[in-house]
């Protein structure tokens, strides 16, 4: 048929119009559409298996009051005001009927008890907690008490009260034996409600006098059960995250405000009414976060920290005092001629943790309960020190530690950032010794984290290697506790981990800091989970890290946009491996801009791989969402799966995001 001129004008005018949309449709998708490559076959670093670990320190009432589940504050009456946490109630005055007694040259442990005159009715003592106490409707709660008494006439009514002075469980406890010796006895009771803060108090009934030690209240639902153990919901989070390693004490307790003040292994380990308690040297650290009540009672103790890490399957990192204390505080050295008593302290920690039960140490660990070696492979000399002060001592303790444990690994402090002279000074020179590992220290804004995402792929591959024992993301100032803990600091944090995962062969161990944060008694943010009385949530930056540490795989491979590292073009960030164990593709990249992005995700390689694959998915359109108690997830992995069609895939990052991509392969 033919068409008339005008008609054919016409219509060759709309397949015109409409070929030249099509075309500048197929172009703006070849424009917009980005092309990443996956070199599946070859391998570029081995992944440590534990690469991705927490660090816990007793900060921010992270141990007593938090992960240790002990609910009496002061239960020994060694703070440095005896009374402190404890409310005395009389029917009337009647002098010397409570008295702290001292006795310093029998126990100097633990040297002070309190002694009742109970002459009247009337007479009793409450306990308010760490912040108050959680009680939960229907769980058994352990008390526990040593006592002393020369003839039984005095019984102990006790009470758990809830804010509006309601009774929500009660028990009684009368002490049977008699004598000059110390007893303990034990009774247990079940709550009626539930009351996040609510107090403890001891009645005391009949006339007599008794002295009382190490007052205790435990829920019944630790951790594996354990009597006086620790807090179940705090340590399945740690478990659920399957860290590497838990590096322990912590940081600044362990150089302490002065020597006297540090943190020694040797007191935190026995029976608990022999662990000398210490001020927490974060009692005092920040003025407008004031915490008075702060201190440790070393319930958790060295013993309980190797049992931790046992427990959820993760390597043990200690770290001890090398003979500084804190160079923010008073910077109190011991003499190099005196260091020995510090050195010999890190030797017997590994025949502790390590020997044969014929050894003292060896020995002591399967009294406690673990004839079995905890089998500790490394350990930290000294936490952000610095300075020629530093190098000398550790030469000593590494000297001393290679000479019998030549095979043991020494984390090495690079001071307490992570460039400038003091950071130069210790890393050219620890290099130049061949230390095991260099811990790199850094809290630093997004923007310096998404700029530092290439920072190891210029490090030298062979030598020492990189720790990064310390790092998060510090938001606006103007932002305060849990706010902190944002999505613009976890998208930044996981944009740098790629960096990390991407340089395996330099970075083998990194770990976020702080752990855990009470939301009533923190002195310090952001932190990875929060905890109240009753509640723990994971923080966006918690699902980060437990993505990152749950699918780490074996072998780095590479991953790269035009040729190059993924390093912040078009705020993309992206690092690659593949897990010979599980045969999988581990893709992990971050969407740090504002708009949705196309990826084609070409993976080359003769591995075979399956059609589909999963997505696990961080987004939010909002930088500044945090999680909370009401909303624990609002900031969390979202599954999906995903299509493999010729060794191609083609996923839209959402705007600020971190995608975690696994395809099966074999």
């Amino acid at each position: 048929m033919k068409l008339n001129s005008p008609i054919k004008r016409v219509l060759c005018a709309c397949m015109a119009y409409s070929l030249a949309g099509l075309s500048s449709a197929s172009l703006l998708q070849a424009q917009t559409l980005k092309n990443i490559t996956v070199n599946v076959d070859n391998t570029l670093a081995k992944v440590q298996p534990n690469m991705w670990g927490v660090f816990f320190e007793d900060i921010n009432f992270g141990a007593d009051g938090g992960i240790y589940a002990e609910l009496i504050k002061n239960r020994s009456f060694e703070f440095a005001k005896p009374l402190m946490g404890w409310t005395v109630k009389r029917a009337k005055p009647n002098e010397g009927d409570l008295l702290v007694v001292n006795r310093k040259e029998v126990n100097t442990a633990n040297p002070r008890y309190l002694q009742v005159n109970n002459n009247q009715e009337g007479l009793s003592i409450t306990n308010e907690g760490f912040k108050g106490i959680g009680v939960k409707k229907g769980l058994r709660y352990d008390f526990s008490v040593m006592y002393r008494q020369s003839a039984a006439h005095v019984k102990l009514r006790l009470q758990l009260i809830n804010a509006k002075n309601e009774v929500i469980a009660e028990g009684s406890l009368a002490p049977e034996k008699t004598g000059s010796e110390w007893h303990k006895q034990s009774v247990s009771f079940t709550a009626t409600a539930t009351e996040p803060k609510a107090k403890f108090s001891i009645a005391f009934e009949g006339k007599g006098k008794i002295d009382l030690d190490m007052i205790s209240l435990f829920p019944g639902d630790t951790w594996k059960n354990r009597p006086q153990g620790l807090r179940a919901d705090m340590v399945q989070l740690l478990a659920d995250m399957k860290p590497g390693f838990i590096r322990f004490p912590g940081g600044c307790i362990v150089e302490g405000t002065d020597l006297a003040n540090r943190y020694q292994w040797k007191k935190t380990i026995g029976p608990i009414e022999n662990r000398q308690l210490l001020m927490n040297r974060w009692n005092v650290e920040f003025a407008h976060r004031p915490a008075p009540d702060y201190y440790q009672s070393f319930g958790l103790g060295f013993f309980e920290y190797f049992q931790l890490a046992e427990d959820i399957g993760s390597d043990a990192l200690p770290i001890l005092n090398c003979g500084m204390a804190c160079q923010f505080n008073t910077g109190e050295v011991a003499a190099m001629d005196e260091l020995d008593p510090y050195v010999q302290d890190a030797l017997d920690l590994i025949e502790f943790a390590n020997g044969d039960v014929t050894t003292k140490w060896g020995k002591m660990r399967a009294d406690l309960g673990h004839p079995k070696p905890f089998n500790l492979k490394m350990m930290g000399v000294g936490n952000e020190n610095w300075g020629p002060q530093y190098l000398e001592r550790l030469a000593v303790f590494t000297k001393a530690i290679k000479a019998k444990y030549p095979d043991f690994k020494i984390i090495n402090s690079s001071g307490t950032d992570p460039e400038g002279e003091r950071f130069n000074l210790l890393n050219t020179s620890l290099r130049a010794n061949n230390a095991d590992f260099i811990d790199e220290h850094y809290y630093r804004p997004a923007d310096w984290f998404l700029k530092n995402a290439g920072r190891y792929d210029n490090y030298p591959r062979n030598g020492s290697k990189v720790f990064v024992g310390e790092y998060a993301v510090h938001a606006d100032k103007s932002l305060t506790g849990p706010d902190k803990s944002n999505w613009q600091s976890a998208l930044a944090s996981a944009s740098l981990m790629t960096g990390l995962e991407r340089n395996a062969d330099v970075v083998q161990m990194a770990s976020y800091a702080p752990l855990f944060a009470h939301v009533d008694a923190w002195q310090w943010a952001p932190d990875m989970i929060w905890v109240d009385n009753l509640e723990s949530y994971g923080t966006p930056d918690y699902y980060v890290q437990k993505l990152f540490s749950t699918n780490k795989g074996t072998d780095v491979v590479p991953i790269t946009l035009e040729n190059k590292n993924i390093i912040g073009q078009d705020g993309l960030y992206a690092s690659s491996v593949i897990d010979k164990n599980t045969k999988e593709l581990i893709i992990k990249i971050a969407n740090n801009a504002d708009k949705s992005q196309d990826i084609a995700f070409n993976l080359n390689g003769k591995t075979r791989l399956k059609a589909k694959g999963t997505v696990e998915e961080l987004a939010n359109a909002n930088l500044g969402q945090i999680n909370t108690f009401q909303n624990p997830k609002a900031v969390s992995p979202q599954k999906s799966t995903v299509n493999v069609k010729d060794k191609k895939i083609k996923i839209a990052l959402k705007p600020y995001s971190f995608t975690v991509i696994k395809v099966p392969f074999g």
